[in-house]
């Protein structure tokens, strides 16, 4: 018997590990970068990356909490959900003598109110959620909200994002509302639009924003709340069919950071990409591809023109005080998962 042990010992000891150990392992939002990213950042540095993604900030923290925080060495949450991450000691602090690029930041974002000091995170986009539509199916279609908020300006199947605290924050905008307010009067308002809403004969359910854009191209909805990168990029493809607009009246926005979990098997590596996609012309081949806003100032130089002037992606001095991001409400942001998940059971 001890034979036996000794040799299956000897054979997991001499296979193959299940990770590399010189390859970085990356978590990301699903088509969130160029195709040839990862294999110029190989060129580049000579790190391998093994990617893998996931499709909502729930999905991305159950992840982390399910042994994921030992396993991963970057990962990219959005701003809202910083604050709650580091709270529960998922993040690694970031060593910045390791990233010397941090310099070409935008002033926004530095020092943001979700990290302060940029102590475990730094932006790697920006950018909206939107409404994409069929310009060919719509009559009369004015460019706000009312297309999936009011009774009787619907026209056709549209689609939510299921994403919580950033769809209730659509809803919010689209009532002339605080998209963080904890008025328990407002907050009954939200879940009567909400649930009047879902329960239209137009409703075509919750997706996340890449099924709800396939939708809208296929023609199965005339309207989803979409990520305004996604979204653009498939009008690229269909402009005899399909838009995208900021609406009227406002909409949420968001930063998406680049963190290192806790127990990071390569923290190194994980600084070293971290500082790479700062560099200017690699920020700017991000930008150029995703079509979302680059935080990065020493970018702008490299981004394609026509993009800086899409108020879809960069909105112009008019709009931004309509955009509404979203905070960390602490023990309130219960108060917000409980409308959720009444509006997904009713």
């Amino acid at each position: 018997m001890r034979k036996l042990i000794l040799a299956v010992f000897m054979v997991l000891l001499l296979a193959p590990t299940a990770f590399a150990a010189d390859e970085m392992r990356l978590l990301i939002w699903s088509e969130y970068m160029p195709e040839d990213f990862l294999a110029t950042f190989e060129k580049d540095t000579g790190i391998k990356v093994r990617p893998e993604y996931y499709e909502s900030m729930e999905e991305l923290i159950a992840k982390l909490q399910a042994g994921g925080k030992n396993q991963y060495d970057v990962v990219v949450p959005s701003d809202y959900i910083m604050p709650a991450m580091i709270k529960l000691n998922l993040l690694k602090k970031l060593d910045h003598s390791q990233i010397p690029n941090l310099k070409n930041l935008q002033d926004t974002f530095i020092d943001p109110t979700w990290d302060k000091g940029n102590k475990y995170s730094v932006a790697y986009q920006w950018g909206t959620l939107g409404l994409m539509y069929r310009k060919d199916k719509l009559k009369d279609f004015d460019g706000s909200w009312s297309i999936m908020f009011n009774a009787a300006k619907r026209e056709g199947p549209f689609i939510f994002v299921d994403s919580v605290r950033e769809m209730l924050g659509v809803a919010q905008c689209a009532m002339g509302m605080d998209a963080n307010t904890t008025d328990k009067g407002n907050l009954k308002a939200l879940m009567d639009k909400m649930l009047e809403a879902k329960h239209d004969k137009y409703f075509a359910g919750f997706d996340v924003g890449t099924g709800g854009r396939s939708k809208v191209v296929a023609g199965t909805a005339v309207a989803a709340v979409v990520y305004n990168g996604d979204a653009l990029r498939a009008v690229a493809d269909n402009p005899d069919t399909c838009a995208f607009v900021n609406p009227k009246g406002g909409t949420i926005a968001w930063v998406d950071n680049m963190a290192i979990p806790v127990g990071a098997p390569h923290p190194e590596l994980a600084h070293a990409f971290i500082n790479w996609v700062l560099e200017p012309k690699i920020g700017a081949k991000l930008s150029n591809w995703t079509q979302y806003a680059t935080p990065n100032k020493a970018a702008y130089p490299y981004i394609t023109p026509e993009d800086f002037k899409n108020p879809a992606i960069y909105p112009d001095d008019a709009y931004m005080p309509s955009l509404q991001f979203i905070e960390d409400l602490g023990n309130d942001n219960k108060m917000y998962d409980q409308i959720w998940t009444m509006v997904k059971t009713r």
